[in-house]
C-alpha cells in the first residue's frame, strides 16, 4: 500500500489523549537541508489545557513562547529545556484549546547514519533516539522549526498501514513539580514491546 502523509485534520481532532495514541505506530520525518531522517514513533506523551495543572503551568511560565499552541491543530511547538534539549511537541484540536502531544521516542528507520552523525555518535547503540531530546537532535529538529506544519515538505508524518495493539499506558515523566494529580494521569503512551522506548519509568 502506498504511504500516506497524515493530514491536518488529523491532529485537529478534539481529543489528544486519543491523537498522542494513535501516532504510536506511525512514522516522523524531517527533511533538513535535503537530508531525510524518519523513524517510527514508540512512545508519546499528552497535554490538555483542561485538567492537567502541567500544562496550565507551562501556558503561564512561557506566556509569550506558549503562544505556538494557540494555533489550529498541527503546527509543530518546539522549546528547549536546560538549555539543551528541544522538545519537540504538535499542536492539537485549534486555537481555542491549546492541547499538544509530546513525541518521546522513535525507532530510527531511515538516514540512520546521518542521525548517528547529529548526536555525535560514531556507531548506532540501543536507545539513541529514546527520549524527546535525543531524537530531535538525530532528526535535526531545533526550535527555527517551531511553528513549522508538520503536514509540511520539512515536517511530516506517514501512515504505513501498521497496526499497535499492545499500548501501555502510564505517568509522564518528569511532572512532581505540577502536583500529584497532573503527575499521576496515565497520558504517557508506549508501544509495549519496542526497544526504543524511553528508559524513564
Amino acid at each position: 500500500m502506498p504511504h500516506t502523509k497524515l493530514p491536518a485534520a488529523f491532529f485537529q481532532r478534539s481529543d489528544v489523549l486519543t491523537i498522542a495514541r494513535d501516532l504510536l505506530g506511525k512514522h516522523l520525518y524531517t527533511n533538513i537541508d535535503g537530508i531525510v531522517t524518519a523513524g517510527l514513533v514508540v512512545e508519546t506523551e499528552a497535554y490538555r489545557h483542561e485538567g492537567d495543572n502541567s500544562l496550565t503551568m507551562h501556558l503561564q511560565r512561557k506566556r509569550h513562547q506558549a503562544q505556538g499552541l494557540h494555533v489550529p491543530g498541527g503546527a509543530a511547538y518546539i522549546y528547549t529545556v536546560y538549555n539543551r534539549y528541544a522538545l519537540f511537541n504538535i499542536a492539537t484540536h485549534d486555537a481555542a484549546h491549546p492541547d499538544a502531544v509530546l513525541i518521546r521516542a522513535i525507532e530510527p528507520t531511515v538516514g540512520i547514519e546521518e542521525m548517528l552523525r547529529r548526536r555525535g555518535l560514531p556507531a548506532a547503540k540501543r536507545g539513541f533516539t529514546a527520549g524527546p531530546g535525543l531524537l530531535s537532535q538525530a532528526l535535526g529538529i531545533t526550535p527555527a522549526l517551531s511553528g513549522l506544519p508538520v503536514t509540511g515538505e520539512v515536517l511530516w508524518f506517514e501512515d504505513h498501514d501498521e497496526e499497535v495493539d499492545d499500548v501501555i499506558a502510564s505517568a509522564r515523566v518528569g511532572l512532581e513539580y505540577a502536583g500529584a494529580e497532573a503527575a499521576g494521569l496515565p497520558w504517557r503512551f508506549r508501544v509495549k514491546d519496542s526497544k526504543w522506548t524511553s528508559p524513564a519509568k
